[in-house]
């Protein structure tokens, strides 16, 4: 009898094109062509490495098969724009074999998920957002109309770079990305494969009711893409793909209250949010608060405008871990600062949580969610599972 095999596969609809478990897996099961990543079946041998470098969850998908021989093939996967519900099994499958391979996935992924985003929804109320219109195959061809300086820090040069797409359609939603091609080939010969950045603007644009967006873009040491786009003069041509992410969305609800928590770059899709709430609502809306942080001010993109935010539209938290003469302040440590306003939100079932920015802040965010969960006699795992489960707990770090 063929025993059912639990086949490991990717959401199209989720995956932002990253290619980092490509370039994780240690067996050269991932793949990918223009339109989606995919993984093989006859390689994949579940050793989840892939699991927890994946930004948005779309990595932890899995179907039962009735066997490893009626396996999703390669080109099947090639073909989705979403994945396919599980199929029935057939009756006699080999159940103790699925069970067993059942608790072995479980406790694999609950190793890897250790400090993780876990797999992500998007709000209830969020719009429908458009995915992967342009592949590398077919980018769409973007001018830029600017390039500014953000930061006064020579080491750390961030960039709000905006990209005009004349008469090509590209509807990107808040908290989406898109990838920038770099000109020219990487060191095997190969053309460089776009590299992702998450969009600073809201949906109407830039510049409201103009088909343009804006990037905040860190210049990186050796970094392929950084560079280019932080070189780029007015005028220049750039080739894009995407938009990404069907996830980190902001809710359309004007009533849900959002805790935003992000890092230097990690600001972007926090800055659209702020716009597009601003634009919607007035300044008014309230109902927004955010914990940003960065080495000194200098360092902090966006510091002079966040500034001029009104509080009753946004509530701001700077923390800075290098300004002279004031000891050592990260963001987990401004959150303990404000616990009791962090309390309120976290107990309101209107509450979403967005966290972007560098992989290593989780750790300490978690720790101070944990730590102000437990003064509100709750479980911070717990509460956190429902939250996620219910598209109000969103996590992208890189």
């Amino acid at each position: 009898m063929n025993k059912p095999f639990k086949q490991h596969l990717i959401d199209p609809e989720i995956c932002i094109r990253c290619y980092t478990c490509e370039m994780t897996c240690p067996e050269n099961a991932i793949e990918h062509d223009d339109t989606n990543v995919v993984v093989n079946a006859e390689t994949c041998n579940l050793c989840m490495a892939c699991i927890p470098v994946c930004p948005t969850g779309s990595i932890d998908e899995w179907r039962v098969v009735e066997s490893r021989d009626a396996a999703y093939s390669l080109e099947d996967q090639y073909s989705w724009d979403e994945l396919p519900e599980q199929a029935e099994i057939a009756a006699g499958s080999d159940t103790d074999h699925m069970e067993a391979m059942d608790e072995a996935v479980a406790a694999l992924l609950a190793d890897a998920h250790k400090g993780a985003g876990g797999k992500a929804k998007a709000p209830a109320t969020a719009a429908k957002p458009s995915i992967n219109l342009y592949t590398a195959g077919k980018p769409a061809v973007a001018k830029v109309v600017g390039n500014y300086a953000l930061t006064r820090d020579p080491e750390h040069d961030v960039r709000h770079i905006i990209l005009d797409f004349g008469g090509q359609p590209m509807p990107v939603l808040e908290g989406q990305s898109i990838g920038i091609i770099p000109p020219g080939t990487d060191a095997a010969g190969k053309p460089h494969l776009p590299r992702l950045y998450s969009v600073s603007s809201p949906r109407d644009g830039e510049r409201p009711n103009y088909n343009n967006l804006s990037l905040t873009v860190k210049r990186e040491a050796g970094g392929v893409a950084s560079n280019y786009l932080c070189d780029l003069e007015k005028g220049a041509e750039v080739s894009v793909t995407g938009p990404f992410g069907a996830t980190f969305l902001m809710p359309d609800d004007p009533n849900a209250r959002l805790l935003m928590i992000c890092t230097g770059t990690g600001s972007a899709p926090m800055r659209a949010f702020t716009m597009r709430r601003q634009r919607t609502l007035g300044a008014a809306s309230g109902g927004m608060v955010m914990f940003f942080g960065a080495r000194t001010p200098d360092s902090l993109p966006y510091f002079g405008p966040l500034k001029k935010v009104p509080e009753t539209l946004l509530r701001s938290h700077l923390s800075f871990s290098r300004e002279a003469g004031k000891p050592k302040e990260y963001v987990q440590d401004r959150i303990r600062a404000e616990e009791e306003q962090v309390a309120d939100l976290l107990a309101d079932p209107n509450t979403h949580v967005y966290v972007c920015g560098l992989r290593g802040m989780e750790e300490g965010i978690e720790a101070a969610f944990t730590s102000i969960a437990e003064s509100m006699g709750e479980s911070w795992s717990a509460l956190r599972d429902v939250m996620r489960s219910e598209g109000r707990y969103h996590v992208e770090t890189y």
